[in-house]
């Protein structure tokens, strides 16, 4: 009981999308999208509970996003994504987390597509000479993107 009390009172961050090119952006067709839940909300949560003498603590640590992108691609990332750096090509896809999209946003609702990333957490706990494991807690976050494509004339 003490335990479920203290998986109860863990506050998971709300994943905090973030892209390249920026989300604030328009995303192109057929250039590589990074994606990153920003670091911050990537951090392990703990906290503890007591009752009648006995504490436990829970552990929340993340395993992975899985990306919507809105399109119909998903994208599993095993970690937050990596932050886009001017170390990287500018059409160099993302080492871990990244999506190219295919089609334009143009013709969505609102002109953008909604992605979204959905984050497990696995907890743990122990106290009282026990512990035990409560897989797959989700908290999700989206928002919208354009992406637009890019037209060139070739002129002799």
């Amino acid at each position: 009981m003490v335990a479920q009390r203290a998986v109860e009172r863990l506050e998971l961050p709300e994943p905090v999308i973030r892209t390249s090119p920026d989300e604030e952006f328009v995303q192109v067709v057929h250039v590589p999208t990074w994606m990153w839940a920003e670091h911050g909300t990537w951090e392990p949560v703990s906290v503890s509970a007591s009752a009648g003498g006995v504490e436990v603590t829970a552990t929340a640590r993340p395993r992975k996003a899985v990306w919507s992108m809105g399109e119909g691609g998903r994208v599993v990332c095993q970690g937050p994504g990596t932050p886009y750096s001017d170390s990287y090509g500018a059409r160099e896809p993302s080492p871990d987390c990244g999506y190219t999209y295919r089609r334009a946003s143009l013709t969505e609702p609102g002109r953008a597509y909604t992605v979204s990333v959905e984050v497990t957490w696995d907890v743990r706990w122990h106290g009282a000479g026990q512990s035990g494991v409560v897989p797959g807690l989700e908290i999700e976050a989206s928002r919208t993107l354009v992406v637009d494509e890019v037209q060139a004339v070739v002129r002799r």
